[in-house]
């Protein structure tokens, strides 16, 4: 009687996997054929116009810029970050809850908002000339572009060693400081090295961020593959070349891919036993107190309170009421797309999760992982290959709507995918053979059982996608009908042409959507 339950339980599964992994094909096949029709593209060429595009001195520089730009703004997170997490989790300061939303904050600045500040500030019409009657030249170039990536995406690697900090076995230390060893040495030959994982998927993310960026780096007007892929599209005809760009745009991120999983395969840090869940002991600074407050104050100011009351100067000196019917229409527009997007990816995320939870192996890891391979591919290069996909397939939906929410759904579903598979984890399996066994169809039992568990994962998932949609440039950019206004597209469209009043609004308007979203991570976790 055992056995035909379990074969019973088996088929059961296997049919529900069957299901669930009808989606996530779907999901491969529509994120992956446009990169076929890229390769298409770049390789109608002939042979020698081939090689006049491939190898080319510009190809090289842009190479160049693209990696002094990553590797520029991995050094200045690092530096900014480290001392930052490490003060707000280690350190025995007075305020460190308020420090660490501060530095968390950033994360509500989109990267061309944070440009868009800081060349308000600069110029002999800008914040700091109308302020104080001297100008400042404007930033621009790779050190604009630095400065504003860097604020941008320092948060990232902060959240994660701090996190990383907070969860170290604390015998660890207490072992290196029996044997003699200074606090300063126990940090830099026991604690760094516990950080490694925080440290490469932080660097990871991070160069993503700077490699799919496109409102940085063409309002700084620093020229690297994707500000070069965007000119490329718009000014030629045929776009060989573009889709050239995009190709190594993709290589270059299948490169960091590849590093980022071999470094990691060589790090082994478990413990041997079961250790404590103890905390560790919080450092007295002594002395260095106060530079330790003048330095995450510092940071704050420079990351926090400079953009923001940038906007917030030139909205109130340049606001016009006559902008907020503009202002209403693109807040519209970006609710269009981020509703839906974040509605589908929530039930997408479903199916990726389901399988990944429920039948670990390296087949459903595989699948699982599909949406992380979208999600990796520059935003600029996914455009660009969807569009060719279109024009050769249904014209007729070029610059639409639908295409456009696809497009945020197919890229953004990997951030929704983290918070339905924690939900799942709660939920046993067993729940759903007792739906089954009293009779229940195998869909009734999941709605039965598993989808209430799923729902507040789902909300979350949802919630994440609206933010990220809200805040999207590059796909907004390629792929919205003639016309269409989204708060980030004024934002860009603006700045570009220094019409730094005309953009307040707009910035304004993602800084708070932003902030709220924000404040409720950082209240859903003080919770937990």
């Amino acid at each position: 009687m055992q056995k035909v339950k379990t074969v019973r339980s088996h088929r059961y599964f296997s049919i529900s996997a069957g299901v669930a992994g009808i989606p996530i094909v779907l999901v491969g096949i529509g994120g992956l054929i446009p990169l076929v029709y890229l390769l298409t593209k770049a390789f109608s060429a002939e042979a020698t116009a081939l090689v006049q595009i491939v190898f080319r001195w510009r190809n090289a520089r842009l190479f160049l810029n693209t990696l002094l730009l990553t590797a520029g703004v991995l050094t200045l997170d690092l530096l900014i970050a480290t001392p930052a997490a490490w003060l707000t989790s280690r350190v025995n300061l007075k305020g460190k809850r308020y420090f660490t939303v501060l530095c968390a904050l950033p994360l509500a600045i989109p990267g061309y908002v944070m440009a868009y500040a800081l060349l308000a500030l600069g110029g002999n019409t800008g914040i700091v000339a109308q302020l104080f009657g001297t100008s400042i030249p404007r930033l621009g170039g790779y050190w604009g572009a630095l400065l504003a990536l860097s604020a941008y995406t320092s948060p990232y690697l902060f959240l994660n060693l701090r996190t990383a900090l907070l969860g170290l076995d604390p015998s660890l230390e207490e072992s290196a400081r029996s044997l003699g060893y200074r606090y300063s040495e126990t940090f830099f030959r026991v604690i760094l090295p516990q950080l490694r994982p925080a440290f490469y998927a932080s660097g990871l993310l991070i160069s993503l961020h700077v490699l799919g960026d496109f409102g940085v780096v063409s309002l700084m007007r620093y020229e690297t593959f994707s500000y070069a892929l965007y000119t490329e599209y718009t000014l030629s005809f045929e776009h060989i070349y573009a889709a050239w760009l995009a190709l190594m745009l993709l290589a270059f991120t299948g490169c960091l891919l590849y590093l980022e999983a071999k470094l990691l395969n060589k790090v082994v840090l478990h413990r041997a036993g079961r250790g404590t869940s103890r905390q560790s002991s919080q450092v007295q600074l002594g002395a260095w107190r106060n530079p330790a407050y003048i330095y995450l104050s510092l940071l704050a100011f420079v990351t926090v309170v400079v953009p923001v009351g940038a906007i917030l100067l030139w909205m109130f000196r340049g606001f016009n009421t006559s902008a907020l019917e503009s202002l209403l229409a693109a807040l519209v527009g970006s609710l269009s797309i981020a509703i839906p997007a974040g509605i589908l990816c929530a039930l997408l995320a479903v199916p990726f999760a389901y399988i990944d939870v429920r039948y670990p192996s390296q087949a459903s890891k595989a699948l699982a992982r599909v949406a992380y391979i979208v999600y990796a591919i520059p935003p600029l290069a996914f455009a660009l290959s969807l569009i060719f996909f279109v024009l050769n397939t249904v014209s007729f939906i070029y610059k639409t709507l639908p295409v456009l929410i696809y497009a945020c759904t197919l890229h953004f579903l990997a951030e929704a995918i983290g918070p339905v598979r924690s939900s799942l984890y709660q939920a046993s399996p067993n729940l759903e053979e007792a739906a089954r066994s009293l009779g229940y169809p195998r869909i009734q039992a999941f709605f039965k059982t598993l989808f209430p568990i799923l729902m507040r994962g789902m909300l979350t998932a949802t919630a994440l996608v609206f933010l990220a949609t809200m805040k999207e440039l590059p796909l907004t950019f390629l792929l919205s009908p003639a016309g269409y206004e989204t708060l980030a597209l004024n934002v860009w469209s603006y700045t570009t042409e220094a019409m730094f009043a005309e953009a307040a609004p707009y910035a304004l308007a993602i800084l708070i959507f932003s902030g709220v979203f924000v404040g409720v991570l950082i209240r859903q976790e003080e919770q937990t």
